[in-house]
């Protein structure tokens, strides 16, 4: 039988106790427009839903289970991406950290295999012309990989320098300097030239430069063999510091591709949508500056040949295709250092090691006695430049908004609600015994006890 059964009500010695079930405030009491139930969270503080959310909080960052939560640096980064130019995030550099160390594992072994087969290849005049080599082919490789992460690659840097090899040999005696310069400022011409094709009618970078170089490969096959004139600077001298500032140039570029803006910049022209659908102004710079840089890198290239083997001929091994096969080469060694085919995406040493093992292989099996034809080489490494593509695009994209959220997944601390204390001198006994009091006057007496009301009746639901 409940205590308030409305039998008692209004009975001599009848006394109505709140009930502290609700908090001490009797269920009839007013509420001012304030339900009686509120929203609790574990970490946060009780928000009424007739109050809503309380001044100066905001409900913008709310977690799942209602906690406030600030955006992440990465966020905070992502913020002023546009999502036209590519993914929103950092993208992941672990499989290029990965794939580097993998070629520079190959360089070392081969180094190792050309010093047992020919150790004169790598000591005095023999190790000269190995540095120069790498060079050389360094140079085109850097400005093929330059063209490929800005999502147009120049297909011509190979007729580009074997042209401006020729063009320097024929001029050289009108001045080392003065030829040198005007061979620059031709071939950054040839190079404008290409990035108006590509960025004012946005058409792909391989399909105009393949055009420039069949029109470069029909000029270089009019032309006859030139020799540098006598007395011109020998490069051989300064081999190794042609060596390493070739090296500085490929670490200092993968360097500043790991800059995220200027990654990002370089790599707008690449398609993210619809291919034929303009990347924008800021797009157009970028990939017009790379293919105008690409024809300098390959004039320089260009030149250094000329003044390493004195004399250009324009039919000998390597140059039947009017130097396409460099093209080849150079386009194969980009790739497989790590530089994605898609544009933008490449490491920083990746280059400079396969251009490292190219030049090594191609002396190895020259020292055996091996029948290696540049172009076979090539193929094989445009197909493993390839495989390393997919894995690129595969593990160093960013992450997506799934993978991000799975990480920054945020589990609340479990929190027990306080209880209340109970009074200090109440004793409920287990059942309740004796019966209603007789008198009229119970509970004014102050000597009565509770007379067995047990806390579960006092207390318990109804």
């Amino acid at each position: 039988m409940a205590y308030d059964d409305s039998r008692f009500r209004g009975e001599p010695g009848f006394r109505e106790e709140p009930d502290f079930r609700s908090g001490g405030v009797p269920e009839d009491a007013p509420t001012l427009g304030v339900s009686n139930q509120s929203v609790y969270t574990p970490g946060a503080f009780p928000v009424s839903p007739a109050y809503g959310t309380p001044p100066g909080e905001s409900t913008l960052g709310l977690g799942a289970a209602g906690r406030r939560r600030s955006p992440t640096p990465q966020q905070l980064g992502d913020v002023f991406d546009d999502p036209e130019h590519g993914e929103p995030g950092r993208d992941r550099f672990a499989v290029h950290a990965l794939w580097e160390l993998v070629l520079l594992l190959a360089a070392g072994a081969l180094l190792y295999l050309l010093r047992d087969a020919s150790p004169a290849a790598l000591r005095g005049t023999e190790l000269h012309s190995l540095l120069l080599s790498g060079a050389e082919l360094g140079l085109v490789a850097l400005a093929m990989g330059l063209t490929l992460r800005a999502g147009a690659p120049n297909l011509a840097v190979g007729p580009i320098a074997f042209a401006s090899a020729l063009f320097f040999a024929n001029n050289s005696e009108r001045g080392l300097v003065m030829t040198a310069a005007i061979t620059g400022l031709v071939a950054v011409g040839v190079g404008v030239v290409i990035a108006v094709l590509v960025v004012a009618f946005h058409v792909p970078g391989w399909a105009a430069s393949l055009g420039a170089a069949l029109a470069l490969i029909a000029w270089n096959a009019n032309q006859s063999g030139e020799k540098v004139v006598a007395g011109a600077y020998d490069p051989h001298k300064h081999a190794m510091w042609w060596a390493l500032g070739v090296a500085a140039l490929a670490v200092g570029g993968g360097v500043l591709g790991l800059i995220r803006p200027v990654r990002r910049g370089l790599g707008r022209f690449r398609p993210v949508r619809d291919p034929a659908d303009r990347r924008g102004g800021g797009a157009a710079t970028f990939t017009g500056l790379a293919i105008a840089g690409s024809g300098l890198l390959a004039a320089v290239a260009g030149v250094l040949v000329a003044l390493d083997e004195r004399t250009v001929a324009a039919g000998g091994a390597d140059t039947s295709l009017g130097g396409f096969a460099v093209t080849a080469v150079a386009l194969g060694a980009a790739l497989a250092g790590g530089t994605s085919a898609f544009g933008r995406r490449g490491g920083v040493l990746g280059t400079l090691l396969a251009v490292t093992v190219v030049t090594l292989l191609l002396r190895y099996t020259d020292a055996e006695g091996w029948k290696l034809q540049p172009v076979a080489l090539a193929a094989g490494a445009i197909g493993i430049g390839l495989v390393v593509t997919r894995l690129v695009e595969t593990f160093g994209r960013p992450r997506t908004a799934a993978e991000t959220a799975q990480e920054e997944a945020w589990t609340p601390p479990s929190i027990t609600a306080p209880q209340p204390e109970p009074e200090d001198n109440w004793s409920p006994p287990s059942t309740r015994t004796g019966s209603w009091p007789a008198t009229s006057d119970y509970g004014n007496d102050p000597g009565e006890t509770d007379r067995g009301w047990g806390l579960e009746e006092r207390w318990g639901t109804r």
